[in-house]
């Protein structure tokens, strides 16, 4: 019998008080309210971990180098703790025929009860050949625990879209999981961003274990927790987007006063993301606050759409009749019609002064 969370803390020595803090903690990275909280405490006390396969195929890591760094929860709470982490070749001690036995003894063991993530795609090119995992194609492997686990999590832009190696001209034919033949019919959970956020990673997981359900997703099959706002709805420059108050070169003067770097490629008006309200390492910060304007990693096939610095033309800003670039233009006008009217008026005041003192 697999272990609760709660009983796995207590052999850890972790006090009743600290367990119900964590619980608090996990709540907010959730977006709950206290009323949660006695849910999760429950659930973690009562349900047995989750087991969880951790397969690799084309990518550079970068989730897993997220996911290690999270901060509520604690990655090293959620992999020691809150799931059953048994296989993940990155991190794991175990090596060689050893460690690909681990899979097909969960299988066996929790056949139709296991959660699969993936971080990266399959190269279908070749029959497979650009990606070797144990002396055999990703996809076999890939394809092989689809059909016998209980969901799919495909974590970051590579599982979900395709990402860098899928870019044109693809010559691999890198192919994000939903899209790969034969893959099982079961629910899979796109957790889009290269690499996605390391609270939502562990959040995701954490809302799993808690409802035992998949969170609601959008359209495009992505939490609607996480996804279903822009950066630019969040972000802290907005109010400089919505004033017409643009960065128009690096490092000018309006950089320097933090103005909006829409004009400077940023994607954060089409890009649908978390990063503006729960941001990176520990929330201290994001790329549009360190100075450089989002690439919309999160969104399919951000590496296709252009240069990450030429900035899209068809924003809206106010309702849906003008966009970024009609705004400027048109405060521009106002400020010039402004001052016309202005030195209008000074003038005709100064000639009725002048006429009255003679």
């Amino acid at each position: 019998m697999t272990e609760t969370f709660y009983e796995v803390m207590r052999r850890q020595g972790i006090s009743r008080r600290s367990f119900l803090k964590f619980c608090s903690l996990t709540a907010s990275a959730l977006g709950l309210g206290p009323a949660f909280v006695p849910r999760i405490a429950e659930a973690m006390e009562s349900k047995p971990r989750i087991p969880v396969l951790w397969l690799h195929g084309l990518e550079c890591t970068c989730c897993s180098e997220s996911f290690i760094r999270s901060a509520h929860p604690l990655a090293k709470d959620v992999i020691l703790s809150m799931i059953s982490l048994d296989y993940d070749d990155t991190i794991m001690a175990a090596a060689g025929h050893q460690a690909e036995a681990i899979i097909e003894e969960t299988i066996e063991k929790y056949d139709g009860n296991f959660i699969l993530a993936v971080e990266g795609n399959p190269p279908l090119n070749e029959e497979g050949m650009y990606c070797i995992i144990g002396g055999k194609p990703f996809t076999d492997q890939l394809l092989h625990v689809a059909d016998h686990c209980k969901a799919i999590i495909s974590w970051g832009s590579c599982a979900s879209w395709g990402c860098v190696q899928a870019a044109r001209p693809n010559p691999t034919r890198a192919t994000p999981v939903h899209k790969v033949p034969g893959i099982a019919n079961k629910p899979i959970i796109k957790v889009p961003g290269c690499p996605p956020i390391a609270e939502v990673m562990t959040a995701v997981i954490t809302y799993m274990l808690t409802f035992e359900k998949i969170p609601e997703l959008d359209r495009q099959g992505r939490p609607k927790m996480f996804y279903s706002q822009r950066i630019h709805d969040k972000c802290y420059r907005r109010p400089h987007f919505d004033a017409g108050q643009f960065v128009e070169e690096w490092d000018d003067d309006a950089a320097r006063k933090g103005y909006c770097l829409y004009k400077m490629g940023c994607k954060g008006p089409t890009t649908y993301n978390a990063c503006s309200t729960i941001r990176w390492n520990g929330g201290l910060s994001f790329p549009i606050q360190a100075g450089h304007g989002c690439i919309g990693c999160s969104e399919d096939g951000f590496w296709d759409k252009g240069s990450f610095y030429q900035h899209t033309t068809d924003t809206n800003v106010f309702g849906i009749e003008a966009n970024a670039d009609k705004v400027g233009l048109g405060a521009a006008g106002v400020v010039g019609a402004a001052v016309a009217a202005h030195a209008a008026v000074s003038a005709l005041k100064s000639a009725q002064k002048k006429g009255g003192d003679e």
